[in-house]
């Protein structure tokens, strides 16, 4: 049974992210994904296949960029930012990905619409070092 560590779970939620959404990958993106993937998402229809069809329907403009990756033993955090969703606002999230045996097999997620400053109460960005323009 392999054992992967905290590093080498990130590294692959990584690729996994970057092939299925800036990519669009979804054949190339099976391989990160279990068949039996639980999905927590009030956004995204339940499983691997609802994930797959949802960033199929996505604008195709739509990508990811993360800004920090943190993990835990099976469970990595993801703080990152989807642009070009089709909505008025990119949308700042924090992906809560657990894997077993390299495989992504359970996601949640915190969502919110990024603000610029003129929204901003505390007055720095949700994301980077700078407010969208």
């Amino acid at each position: 049974m392999p054992n992967f560590t905290p590093d080498q779970n990130k590294a692959i939620v990584l690729e996994a992210f970057d092939t299925l959404f800036n990519q669009r990958d979804a054949i190339a993106a099976a391989r990160f994904w279990s068949p039996d993937y639980i999905q927590h998402s009030a956004h995204v229809p339940a499983g691997r296949d609802g994930l797959f069809a949802r960033t199929a329907a996505a604008p195709p403009d739509m990508s990811y960029e993360h800004q920090l990756a943190v993990a835990e033993g099976d469970f990595v955090l993801l703080h990152g930012r989807f642009n070009n969703i089709g909505q008025a606002a990119a949308w700042i999230v924090v992906d809560i990905c657990r894997l077993k045996d390299g495989v992504l097999v359970e996601h949640w997620d915190v969502i919110q619409d990024e603000v610029g400053q003129a929204q901003s109460a505390g007055g720095h960005p949700m994301y980077g070092t700078a407010f969208p323009s």
